[in-house]
């Protein structure tokens, strides 16, 4: 199998032809007014925002920086407008059990009226009823019940005086009360003159005395009674005068609300609590002098407190909540300090976003939700009940029971959307039972746009609508052209483009920040370029601190030469948003054993399951290809030298079977090459990620000590499609002083790595003399002897000595 030849220059870089863009500047360009790229993920909006069914919440996935939210937010704001708007909802005092306050339904724009019109109607009671009570009907009404009071209490006490004095006797009032005494002549008699009566005379008056007494007991009685009837009749002229008063006031509005039952209800229920209450409007003045705010706080239960104003919506409504609480989604109950305590009403009712969402959509970042306590449950707990109760955390945790509002709660009709990664929502769908029957709709959002003249066409379009919502300089067809490559390179792949609008954005930002500090009107692509340039620069101290520590020879990776058991293996580093490659030297051992291939990464700790499994591959590999009728006699040993943390990742198992394979056959390796890709148990070159980063990491090595024309890396054949390689890469390419191998098998690797071939198996079953399998396949047979010859020899060992 012959080693394949160098990639063509042109195979490195796709480039976009600014020729092929028909505009010069994006000034030209029409606004993007369709979401592209994002087919399946509208068609699943479009599906969950219209399923009416319980259940069917809708959780958008994709990684931040999709621009997800935007997408979401557009195209339910769209449908929205189309919807109906839902109603008000408004919080009024019960007057029958005040810790319950009720819950009003109104059309959208009632709510407000109605509070206004109840404000009107507490300042209307403010004067209304004073006035009606300073009336001279009221004065009238009252004093003529105070007249007949006092004329009945007169003629009782009348009565008995006149039946004394009929018997010569009369009523006298003294500071210790009512007494009758004895008159004669005109003269009340005293104790002596009393005493010289006759005793028939005496008897006489002492026993008309006494029934005096007895009647004059009876009508002290009946004055307590008669004032109570008096009171009661003043309080039915209180009562007559205030529903007088505040009769025709109620009673228009309930005009105003012929259809809202509930409203006629509760404005009953303040007509009467005026009428019982009465007595603190007439003495009003004094109360406010002793304490105003018990006035204050009677006519405060007249007003009403709008819990969900949509009086100015013009559809249903799109919320988004940024800092979901459990209290700002579900709302609270809130207080206020008086004289050193906390006092709470009705009106000290606050929404939440699911109050205010209410017959629309909610939009929720899922992580941010997961963040706050209990905001998870009590949004599925309002899900599930199909309500809204707002319930402080105190009252649903506490152990100590204290009185509060327990406000009547909303029905809720809400299409819920959850924003978040993969992974959250996969992990959600494993471990939260809840959560398929609460969120059973996704939007996957796509990373990728494939590549195309119609997709670059539109891709062109997203840029200018970028550039004119965030006020930039026009970018030229260039600039677009050197954006879309880019976008290209964001994606890791030649055949798609990024969608990732986030970063988008941000480099037509800053290659607009670069094209103002040059002093020009329009975005070229040296401004992007340098954009480009300087986000890297920004980010690569550590990568330029390594590749320093590898000029100095500190880390040790060989770039010229030849050396048995020794590769360049390609890793990436992931430092924040700046992923950049390294090359890493592995190296291999092989002596005689028992068949085992020893990972030093795993058997320390420090590699991971993937980089095991692929070590495992290796060693399947060599047992399939060359001991297939004999055990594999060898004793292996495979390390990244250097290396001080955790390995993960398949990627390098080709070049660690390279390294074995030399290590066996005594081929020396290229040093001047390195390698990436991983390998199944048929020694096929498999694709990996990051194969840009790593082709560049090599080459800056390289760069460092002088390309002389021999170096270059091997690549899986797959990744060929994903090269977008920088133009300093690309340059050396073009001049034959760094090149790019694919190679789609173990043997093509090994063939470029040691100038040898690496061999078929003829048709006698043998690989031809000299090739690279034919001398593992000796080396490993000659093991076997080996290990078969120690084993004849301790098994007659042990025969002698037992003998």
């Amino acid at each position: 199998m012959p080693a394949p030849d160098p990639l063509a220059p042109d195979a490195l870089y796709r480039r976009c032809d600014p020729a092929s863009l028909p505009f010069d500047t994006t000034e030209e360009v029409a606004d993007l007014e369709q979401i592209i790229g994002q087919d399946r993920a509208i068609d699943a909006l479009h599906f969950g925002a219209g399923m009416a069914s319980s259940g069917f919440n809708l959780f958008v996935l994709g990684p931040n920086g999709i621009g997800k939210h935007t997408v979401v937010r557009r195209f339910l704001e769209e449908r929205a407008a189309s919807e109906a708007t839902p109603p008000d909802w408004c919080y009024v005092h019960n007057f029958e059990e005040a810790n319950h306050p009720q819950l009003l339904r109104l059309p959208a724009g009632t709510g407000k009226r109605l509070r206004e019109d109840l404000d009107n109607l507490v300042d209307e009671l403010r004067a209304a009823i004073p006035a009606t009570f300073e009336s001279d009907e009221y004065q009238s009404r009252i004093h003529e019940l105070q007249q007949e009071f006092n004329q009945r209490q007169e003629e009782a006490f009348q009565e008995i005086q006149e039946e004394a004095e009929g018997k010569d006797i009369t009523l006298l009032q003294t500071p210790a009360g009512f007494t009758f005494a004895p008159v004669r002549d005109g003269e009340v008699l005293g104790p002596e003159e009393f005493q010289k009566l006759p005793e028939d005379e005496r008897r006489q008056v002492e026993a008309d005395i006494s029934h005096l007494q007895e009647r004059l007991q009876w009508v002290l009685r009946q004055v307590p009674k008669w004032r109570k009837e008096t009171q009661e009749k003043v309080r039915e002229v209180n009562r007559e005068m205030a529903d007088f008063a505040v009769g025709h006031l109620i009673d228009g509005l309930k005009d105003d609300y012929p259809e809202h039952e509930g409203v006629r209800r509760h404005l009953d229920a303040i007509q009467q609590d005026v009428i019982d209450h009465v007595d603190q409007f007439r003495h009003r003045h004094q109360q406010e002098e002793d304490d105003g705010e018990g006035y204050e706080a009677l006519l405060r239960r007249y007003r009403a407190n709008i819990l969900v104003d949509n009086g100015q919506l013009d559809g249903a409504p799109v919320v988004y909540a940024d800092l979901p609480t459990h209290q700002h989604l579900v709302g609270r109950v809130e207080h206020r300090a008086q004289q050193g305590a906390l006092f709470t009403d009705y009106r000290l009712i606050r929404p939440g976003a699911l109050h205010r969402a209410n017959g629309g959509y909610l939009i929720l970042d899922v992580r941010k939700v997961l963040m706050q306590p209990f905001a998870w449950e009590g949004l599925k707990r309002a899900l599930y009940a199909g309500e809204v109760r707002i319930e402080s955390l105190d009252q649903i945790y506490s152990f100590l029971a204290t009185v509060s509002l327990e406000p009547a709660p909303m029905p809720l009709d809400v299409k819920v959307v959850l924003l978040g990664d993969r992974f959250l929502y996969y992990l959600l769908a494993e471990y939260d039972p809840d959560f398929r029957e609460l969120f059973k709709v996704q939007a996957d959002f796509e990373e990728e746009l494939p590549r195309s003249d119609d997709n670059n066409a539109l891709y062109a379009r997203l840029i200018g609508t970028l550039v004119r919502r965030d006020s930039l300089r026009p970018f030229d067809r260039a600039a677009v052209a050197r954006v879309i490559e880019r976008a290209s390179r964001m994606a890791d792949d030649s055949e798609r483009l990024s969608l990732h609008a986030g970063d988008l954005a941000d480099l037509l930002s800053e290659a607009d920040f670069w094209a103002g500090e040059a002093g020009r009107d329009q975005v070229t692509a040296d401004d992007v370029q340098k954009a480009v340039a300087k986000q890297a620069y920004r980010a690569e101290r550590v990568r330029d601190r390594m590749q320093e520590a590898v000029q100095r020879d500190i880390i040790m990776i060989a770039t010229s030469g030849a050396e048995v058991g020794q590769i360049n293996g390609l890793a990436v580093l992931q430092l924040g948003g700046f992923a950049f490659g390294r090359p890493q030297r592995i190296t291999a051992t092989a002596r005689l054993g028992d068949g085992e291939v020893v990972d030093i990464e795993r058997e320390t700790e420090m590699g991971g399951p993937i980089h095991s499994k692929g070590v495992m591959i290796l060693s399947n590999f060599l047992g399939a290809r060359y001991a297939l009728n004999r055990p594999l006699s060898l004793a292996a040993s495979l390390t990244f030298e250097q290396s001080y943390g955790m390995i993960e990742g398949d990627s390098a198992s080709t070049a660690e079977l390279c390294a074995l394979l030399s290590a066996l056959a005594g081929a020396p390796l290229k040093q001047s090459l390195a390698v990436t890709g991983s390998v199944n148990q048929h020694g096929e070159v498999q694709a990996i990620g990051g194969v840009n980063e790593k082709i560049e990491g090599f080459f800056d090595t390289c760069a460092g000590r002088g390309l002389d024309g021999t170096q270059g890396v091997l690549i899986p054949k797959a990744n060929v499609a994903h090269l977008m390689l920088r133009e300093d890469v690309r340059q050396a390419a073009e001049a034959g002083r760094f090149a790019i191998y694919p190679v789609a098998s173990v043997d093509e690797a090994i063939a470029l790595l040691t100038g040898l071939e690496a061999g078929e198996r003829g048709g006698d079953g043998q690989f031809p003399e000299g090739t690279i399998n034919r001398r593992v396949e000796d080396r490993l047979e000659e093991l076997s002897q080996l290990h078969k010859r120690a084993r004849s020899d301790e098994d007659d060992d042990g025969d002698g000595q037992s003998g």
